[in-house]
């Protein structure tokens, strides 16, 4: 197995993401590269033990797996410019919160230079950024969502589950790059986008004394990386757009059955939303 042999893993950035899979990889024994575009930021991890040495264009083929957990268009732009040195690399993955672009442009550059590469996207994190909020055991029990391409994809996802299995995710879901930012956009985006609206209430300023774990559950997510999440939001506009109409039109709803007194009206959309929950599972 792949997890026995000592791996060389590159890494492309080293945020809360890319530092969590430099931690894991190195904790389980595996030789470390890693590029950032920050010099502090790069001699933090060498401190830390999460890299061994600068992933360069001359040492990427050397590695059984290369991710590139960089912001989109970043991404695209790192893949573009490394893709010709990536002959002879095991695998490259990248850890993008969309899919639909970042997935376009690697598939293509993929088969133009023969690497194998995957569209990726660990659903693991928290509300704070940056290489000193990474931790070794971000991933584990985590899903990792995998999108192959039209063609010999099969071999690639097992690959993948093999040189991933040291950062300890609890599931694979293997999906289409559409069919992932269109879940993704309700599943995270969209509560990103209400968290960061709902805490614009003045009440947000004196809720101490007021608020419990519902407050805290829903106000989590509202502390975002206003420049990473506008490039996700703006990437995925239309998915995220539909979600958010879709939610506007349930609080109408809700607002109506308010205004009119209308209690059967009320308890019935609130029934709505417990059935809604139920079917999901939870």
């Amino acid at each position: 197995m792949a997890d026995k042999v000592r791996l060389t893993v590159g890494i492309a950035g080293l945020g809360l993401i890319g530092g969590s899979f430099a931690r894991a990889y190195a904790a389980g024994g595996a030789r470390v590269l890693g590029y950032d575009a920050e010099a502090a930021v790069m001699r933090e991890a060498a401190e830390a033990g999460a890299i061994a040495g600068e992933l360069t264009n001359e040492n990427a083929k050397e590695c059984d797996l290369i991710l590139v957990a960089l912001y989109p268009a970043a991404a695209v732009e790192y893949l573009t410019k490394t893709a010709p040195h990536l002959r002879g690399c095991g695998l490259v993955i990248d850890c993008c919160g969309v899919k639909r672009s970042v997935c376009e442009a690697g598939f293509a550059l993929a088969k133009e230079h023969g690497f194998g590469f995957l569209g990726g996207h660990p659903m693991a994190g928290i509300q704070f950024s940056g290489f000193s909020n990474s931790r070794a055991d971000m991933f584990k029990g985590a899903s990792m969502i995998i999108v192959p391409p039209a063609e010999g994809g099969a071999a690639l996802v097992e690959r993948a589950q093999e040189l991933l299995a040291p950062a300890g995710f609890g599931r694979f879901t293997i999906t289409t790059a559409e069919h992932h930012d269109e879940m993704i956009a309700f599943t995270s985006q969209m509560c990103h986008v209400v968290s960061n609206a709902y805490v614009k209430s003045p009440r947000a300023q004196e809720h101490a004394g007021y608020s419990a774990g519902s407050y805290a559950d829903l106000t989590r997510v509202a502390k975002l990386n206003p420049s990473m999440w506008t490039e996700l939001f703006i990437d995925n506009k239309d998915y995220l757009i539909n979600e958010i109409n879709l939610m506007i039109k349930h609080l109408a709803e809700y607002r109506e059955a308010l205004e009119a007194s209308d209690e059967p009206r009320l308890a019935a959309l609130l029934a709505e939303g417990v059935e809604c929950e139920r079917r999901a599972g939870r």
